[in-house]
């Protein structure tokens, strides 16, 4: 059972979530041969505050 997990900021639609859902499991689908059921996807959407890029957080750039 892959299992799969994206870390993103937090600020996206629920249809774009959804879409790279569907990508990601067809992906994976088409790349290991896993049944559709059996992979899992699992969304980690993290606050602008707990990105930080260059020593600064997402929120100050």
């Amino acid at each position: 059972m892959p299992i799969i997990e994206i870390r993103i900021l937090e600020g996206r639609s629920d249809e774009d979530k959804e879409r790279l859902i569907q990508n990601v499991t067809h992906a994976v689908e088409q790349s290991l041969g896993a049944p559709l059921q059996s992979i899992r996807v699992l969304i980690h959407e993290l606050p602008h505050k707990h990105w930080a890029v260059g020593g600064k957080t997402k929120d100050k750039q």
